[in-house]
């Protein structure tokens, strides 16, 4: 008797300072369309942990291959995974130490990050977490188009430090078969021309971009959180690429 295998997982990976919460118009959309959509938060992101301070990028992406596992992606075949903004340092040793778990990687505003790269390399070390600034000055770094006062509202409350050696700590990438893996770069803050020449110049950020031997490139005008500015249109883009295989 032939057995119907079971729709692959989408792994959704929120950026700094968010959780699993951060995702929910986008996952509702996805799994409505169909999907077998999943949110994690990254260890160092749970209020009610108390060691959250301490947490490393190393304890992260044991947590995604532990989601991974108890939601069957080996047995449903290799993920999709969805990872917005910081998230991609994580994301990124996930798919240099496990190429053969992810069939397809969605970079929402974000893209792979090159070895010996940190997000914060100088923050002191008796700086336990990083919390979310204020607006006025997070809009310096990151656009907020798109974001409505309520959203900013939760995202304010809903907001945990990011954990200072997720940000302190460099990534080193051994295995160049996660270029290999089948790509979609989500352009929001900044125009995929404008990002495409700046990884085709070799600019430190995108610099991994320019390895990339699959890559589809879509352009959703919006701030750095489509999660919440444009959730549908964003769920739209990641189911067409979850369409899509090797």
């Amino acid at each position: 008797m032939t057995q119907t295998k079971r729709t692959p997982v989408t792994l959704l990976i929120a950026g700094h300072w968010l959780g699993a919460w951060a995702w929910e118009e986008v996952r509702e959309q996805l799994e409505a369309a169909g999907a077998r959509a999943v949110a994690m938060t990254l260890p160092g992101l749970d209020p009610d942990d108390p060691e959250r301070t301490r947490r490393t990028l190393d304890d992260q992406v044991a947590a995604i291959l532990d989601t991974l596992a108890r939601h069957g992606a080996s047995a449903s075949g290799p993920a999709i995974i969805v990872a917005h903004s910081g998230a991609n340092f994580p994301v990124t040793l996930l798919l240099d130490r496990h190429p053969e778990l992810v069939r397809q990687v969605v970079w929402v505003d974000s893209g792979p990050v090159a070895t010996g790269s940190a997000f914060a390399p100088d923050l002191p070390e008796d700086v336990p977490d990083l919390p979310l600034p204020p607006f006025d000055v997070l809009a310096q770094q990151a656009s907020l188009e798109g974001l409505s006062p309520e959203a900013l509202a939760r995202f304010r409350e809903r907001a945990v430090p990011e954990p200072g050696p997720v940000l302190r700590e460099a990534v080193v990438l051994v295995d160049d078969a996660r270029s290999r893996i089948p790509t979609t770069l989500v352009c929001c803050s900044i125009p995929s021309a404008q990002l495409m020449d700046l990884a085709r110049e070799g600019h430190p950020m995108f610099a991994e971009v320019a390895k990339l031997e699959h890559l589809d490139v879509v352009d959703l005008p919006t701030g750095h959180w489509p999660l919440w500015s444009r959730p549908r249109d964003l769920a739209e883009v990641i189911r067409s690429a979850a369409g899509r295989t090797r």
